[in-house]
C-alpha cells in the first residue's frame, strides 16, 4: 500500500477549491486550509487503521463523510458562501485526490 502524502494532496485539494471560490477565496482561505488539511490528515489516518486492521471499509466511508461535513459546516459560516458553492468546492478537492487516495489505501472511500 502506498502511503498518502499529506501535503502533497493538501495542495492539490487548495487549488481545486480556490478554483470554485475565487470569488470568496480571501475570505475562505484559512478556513479551507484548516479544514482540507484535517480532511487530509484523516484520510491518512484511515490508511494507517486499515494497514492495522482497525477499520473496514464501510467505517472508512462514514468517516469520510464526517469529514466531509466537517468542512461543510465551516465553509458555510463564511458570508457569501451558499451550499451550493461549498459543495462544488468539496467536491472538487476531493476529485483531484479520489484516485491517489483510493489507490493508495485499497479502497473506493471517496
Amino acid at each position: 500500500m502506498a502511503d498518502i502524502n499529506v501535503n502533497e494532496i493538501l495542495e492539490e485539494m487548495l487549488n481545486a477549491a480556490k478554483g470554485v471560490l475565487e470569488n470568496h477565496w480571501e475570505d475562505a482561505k484559512p478556513f479551507a486550509e484548516q479544514e482540507l488539511k484535517s480532511l487530509a490528515e484523516n484520510l491518512k489516518l484511515i490508511a494507517q487503521l486499515k494497514v492495522k486492521g482497525k477499520i473496514n471499509e464501510e467505517q472508512a466511508k462514514y468517516y469520510v463523510e464526517i469529514q466531509k461535513s466537517s468542512v461543510r459546516i465551516v465553509l458555510l459560516t463564511i458570508e457569501g458562501l451558499g451550499i451550493l458553492a461549498v459543495e462544488s468546492a468539496i467536491n472538487a478537492a476531493l476529485d483531484v485526490i479520489k484516485t491517489t487516495v483510493n489507490t493508495a489505501i485499497g479502497w473506493s472511500i471517496i
